[in-house]
C-alpha cells in the first residue's frame, strides 16, 4: 500500500512546489492540491462536514489554482506523481483543461492523475452554470470531451453540455491513459458512476465503514464489466491504527493520503520527515 500527500493549498505557509520536493525525498508517492475557484459568501449548499454554510476551515477560500500549483511541483521533482484531491473539472471549460491536463502530462513525463469531484458546493457550480441536479451528467461529458482531446488525432464531442467540431489539439499526455479517480461520499451511484467512467475512489474526509465500501466498490466495478481492480484511495482525516491500515490494505485501498498544515516550511517538512520514519518510508 502506497503513502501520499496533500497539501491543501493557501496562500500561507509552505508552497505547493516545496511541499512536492520534501514528499517526494521522503518516500511518498503522490502528491495532491485541492480546487475552489471561489467561495460565494452567500450558499444555501451545507458543507458536508459541518452540515450547514459554515466552513471548516479558511483555506477554502484561499486555495491556489490547483494546474498551476502541480506544474510548480513538477519543475522540482521527479518521480512523485502530481494529482488533485479533489479537482472540479466542470468549473472550467473542457477544451481548456484538457490542453493544461495534457501540457503538464507532457512536462512532468507522465505524472498525472487527476482526482475528480461532482462538487458539493452547489452555489460555486450556479456561478459557473453548471445545474446541480445535472452535475454528473456534466462531469461525464467533459472527461469523455478531454479523453477525446488526449488520444484522437482529429478529436471531436457532441454532448448536451460539451459540443466541438472535429479538432487538432497537442500536445497529447505523455501516458496512454490519464487516470480518474473520484472523490465523493461512498454509495451505490458514486460506485456505478465510477464503475462506468473512472479508475478509482478516493474517500471524503468524513468517511466510515471504508472496508463494507471498498467491498461495494468492487462489486460494481464487476458488474459493470471491468478487469482488474478499482484504485481505492483513503485520506486518512484521523490517525489509522497499524491493524486500521492492516485491515484497509486487505480489503484492495491501494494508498492512504496525509495532510499537510499550511505552515511554513521547516515545520511542514520536519513533519513529513517524522511522518515518513513512523509509515518506516
Amino acid at each position: 500500500m502506497r503513502h501520499g500527500i496533500v497539501l491543501f493549498t493557501s496562500d500561507r505557509g509552505i508552497t505547493p512546489a516545496a511541499a512536492a520536493k520534501a514528499a517526494e525525498d521522503h518516500g511518498f508517492h503522490t502528491f495532491y492540491v485541492p480546487e475552489h475557484t471561489h467561495i460565494p459568501v452567500k450558499r444555501d449548499a451545507a458543507h458536508p462536514g459541518t452540515g450547514d454554510a459554515t466552513l471548516p476551515d479558511d483555506r477554502y477560500m484561499r486555495t491556489l489554482d490547483p494546474w498551476v500549483s502541480l506544474a510548480t511541483a513538477a519543475a522540482v521533482t521527479s518521480e512523485i506523481r502530481l494529482s488533485t484531491a479533489v479537482a472540479l473539472p466542470v468549473e472550467s471549460d473542457p477544451i481548456t483543461l484538457a490542453k493544461a491536463v495534457a501540457t503538464l502530462d507532457h512536462l512532468s513525463g507522465g505524472r498525472v492523475t487527476v482526482g475528480a469531484g461532482f462538487g458539493w458546493n452547489t452555489d460555486e457550480l450556479a456561478d459557473h452554470h453548471v445545474p446541480a441536479d445535472r452535475r454528473r451528467t456534466v462531469l461525464r461529458e467533459y472527461v469523455e470531451a478531454m479523453r477525446a482531446l488526449w488520444t484522437e488525432e482529429q478529436a471531436s464531442y457532441d454532448g448536451e453540455f460539451v459540443s466541438f467540431g472535429p479538432s487538432w489539439a497537442w500536445p497529447k499526455p505523455a501516458q496512454d491513459h490519464v487516470p480518474l479517480l473520484i472523490g465523493a461520499g461512498g454509495g451505490p451511484k458514486t460506485f456505478a458512476w465510477i464503475a462506468a467512467h473512472a479508475d478509482g475512489w478516493m474517500t471524503t474526509p468524513i468517511e466510515r465503514d471504508i472496508l463494507p465500501k471498498a467491498a461495494a466498490l468492487r462489486a460494481a466495478w464487476a458488474d459493470a464489466g471491468r478487469g482488474g481492480a478499482p484504485e481505492i484511495r483513503v485520506l486518512a482525516a484521523t490517525r489509522p491504527s497499524a491493524d486500521d491500515m492492516a485491515a484497509w490494505a486487505d480489503a484492495g485501498v491501494t494508498e492512504i493520503i496525509w495532510g499537510l498544515p499550511d505552515k511554513p516550511q521547516d515545520e511542514v517538512v520536519a513533519f513529513l520527515g517524522r511522518h515518513a520514519g513512523r509509515l518506516g518510508l
